[in-house]
């Protein structure tokens, strides 16, 4: 019987999506992982009833994770992600033809092979630049065995497990796991969302404090909630809005933009132009 999938982020007030069935549910040590077949979205992941992503939206998400930092990088070839376990951020990542090594480090293996089995055309997990790792990120940063070009922080919101990805030693230790032009970034919620901003403002503090860039930019994704998304940028050398960054956008993506759905350079550009009172939640 079709019935609806709701997740509230205030009271009463949230989204609702038609369900026609249940793919997946597993309790796992961590969370609870659910896949459904939607009646407009295709296949929906959640999280401990939070929406992760759904088929027909997840490319707006997953590419501005990516291309974002990738691009303001001059040279991004070793990249490192935490969480991302339905395997799009890895994808993207994997366009760039200078890459060549991912390691992707996702607490939970149910995430992994829930998207596998039921969204079999978001992840790459066969390309042999991608290395999987099943360990909590916060250890996988603190003891490293090698420094990266790009960490992109791809966890879920900030409940259970992924609480720690918003912490200011999660990001110090991160600042050490990169090289001297390295990039970082992580998804930081909806800035509709008042319950989030103290999770925005605390990612904002920690990178301000430990990189000589740092910025927050936006994103619009209709499955998330009010459909406005935040993401936190912080980097050793570039800044995402150089000249020499933007001019390099459409050659460095050459090889893979009829492949792109949301990104450009225009797009990249104009995401850091923040609303006035998206500002105010940063001072």
């Amino acid at each position: 019987m079709p019935f609806q999938y709701n997740e509230f982020y205030n009271e009463q007030t949230g989204l609702t999506i038609g369900i026609r069935r249940q793919l997946f549910h597993e309790k796992t040590p961590y969370q609870t992982v659910e896949v459904f077949e939607t009646d407009t979205w295709g296949n929906l992941m959640t999280i401990d009833g939070m929406v992760m992503l759904s088929e027909k939206d997840e490319f707006v998400y997953h590419e501005m994770m990516a291309h974002v930092p990738m691009l303001t990088h001059p040279d991004p070839k070793q990249v490192l992600i935490i969480g991302g376990g339905d395997g799009g951020t890895a994808r993207e990542v994997m366009k760039h033809p200078g890459v060549n090594h991912v390691d992707m480090v996702e607490i939970d293996e149910a995430v992994v092979r829930a998207s596998k089995l039921f969204m079999p055309g978001v992840g790459d997990f066969d390309n042999p630049k991608l290395n999987v790792v099943y360990e909590n990120g916060l250890e996988f940063v603190k003891h490293p065995v090698k420094k990266y070009d790009v960490i992109i922080i791809d966890g879920s919101d900030p409940v259970g497990p992924a609480v720690d990805l918003f912490k200011k030693e999660f990001y110090e230790h991160c600042h050490r796991c990169l090289k001297d032009d390295g990039v970082l970034v992580s998804q930081t919620e909806s800035p509709f969302v008042e319950s989030y901003h103290d999770s925005i403002r605390s990612v904002q503090r920690a990178i301000s404090g430990l990189f000589p860039v740092s910025k927050l930019y936006l994103t619009y994704i209709p499955l998330y909630p009010t459909g406005m998304w935040s993401m936190s940028l912080a980097g050793k050398g570039r800044s995402p809005l150089a000249e020499d960054v933007l001019n390099e956008i459409d050659h460095r993506t050459t090889s893979f933009a009829s492949s792109l759905k949301y990104y450009n350079k225009e797009v990249h550009a104009g995401a850091f132009a923040l609303p006035g009172f998206v500002r105010r939640i940063l001072e």
